[in-house]
């Protein structure tokens, strides 16, 4: 059996080509798994990162901010002041 050099480099050339096509089925959601858990697992650690530092972004602005000056009645105090 005898393959002609320009046939052989033809048929690699073919084989090689093949493999370049891109399936369309590859990148669609519903059919690559893989890819699509992937981007939905990050997309969940996305949001759940974004409303913890949301939330604690808005317990900060919220904090209290120490004790008031409040004026005590003097006959409430531990050692009442009567007139």
């Amino acid at each position: 059996m005898v393959i002609s050099a320009g046939g052989l480099f033809l048929r690699l050339q073919f084989n090689h080509m093949s493999h370049d096509v891109e399936n369309p089925r590859e990148k669609d959601i519903r059919y690559n798994w893989v890819n699509s858990s992937r981007f939905l697992f990050y997309l969940q650690v996305f949001c759940i990162m974004a409303f913890i530092l949301g939330g604690c972004y808005r317990l900060y602005n919220e904090r209290y901010k120490g004790t008031p000056k409040v004026e005590v009645p003097d006959n409430t105090l531990y050692t009442p002041k009567y007139k």
